[in-house]
């Protein structure tokens, strides 16, 4: 089920209380963090766009490996924070307040247009109503022949409270999200599920205790263990996760 439809600029107008707790919880979950840019690390290269890049949880990865990265949120505050955070690195090229519905996109981020060898939204598109909109705006960006990496929730029925506060219209699978990457001409080069066992985490606090943020204490407990649940990822060959991966590359302007 959707939430009721919002427009974008007005609802990230709106105070983001819940999901700074939420960046601040798993920014201290570095393992887990390091997994989840491990997992799209093989797909990045040259130039970098991050789209909601948040307050840096992944961003940092990127320039600790040397890759230039712009990083871009839809709110102020956190490109503020941003720049306080990167700005001595001699891999931040710097931050934009970037809205990927913007009705003016392609006037607004001319600069940016055609630029960028790899695009990548972790935990973005299932905030934005119109994901295939979303997602032709990402293509803009990137050159020909780039990629975009995008990682969203999966599986429907796990959509409890925790989406419902973080503003998620939806959850994913494999097949929905390729669908959205297809209806803008990309190329599949890769797809996968990311994170089993946080499956169980999510439904036990979310669904079961009806929690709306994630608890600090069990995203710690969680990621003492993350070593153990990449190897059962591997196990499963990926074929099941809390999360769902899919790569695409531009190889058309349309």
């Amino acid at each position: 089920m959707e939430n009721k439809v919002v427009p974008e600029a007005l609802k990230f107008e709106e105070q983001d209380e819940v999901g700074a707790s939420t960046l601040e919880v798993i920014a201290k979950a570095d393992k887990f963090n390091q997994w989840m840019y491990q997992a799209i690390k093989p797909y990045c290269r040259g130039k970098v766009l991050e789209i909601g890049s948040g307050i840096g949880n992944i961003s940092r990865f990127f320039m600790q490996d040397q890759f230039e990265i712009l990083l871009t949120d839809i709110r102020k505050g956190y490109c503020k924070t941003l720049e306080t955070n990167f700005k001595q690195h001699p891999c931040f090229l710097g931050t934009e307040v970037m809205d990927l519905t913007d009705p003016n996109f392609d006037q607004k981020f001319a600069q940016h247009l055609g630029q960028y060898d790899t695009v990548f939204a972790l935990n973005v598109i299932e905030h934005i109503y119109d994901d295939v909109l979303a997602v032709a705006n990402c293509k803009k960006l990137l050159k020909q022949g780039g990629q975009l990496i995008v990682l969203v929730p999966s599986y429907q029925k796990l959509y409890n409270g925790f989406d419902k506060e973080l503003g998620h219209y939806r959850r994913y699978t494999i097949p929905l999200l390729r669908e959205v990457f297809q209806k803008n001409h990309f190329k599949i080069i890769h797809k996968q599920y990311f994170n089993f066992i946080g499956i169980f985490g999510w439904y036990v606090t979310g669904s079961l205790l009806k929690k709306e943020t994630i608890p600090s204490g069990q995203m710690a407990l969680y990621n003492t263990f993350v070593p153990i649940f990449k190897v059962i990822d591997k196990v499963l060959l990926n074929l099941a996760g809390l999360s769902t991966i899919v790569v695409g590359k531009k190889t058309r302007s349309n």
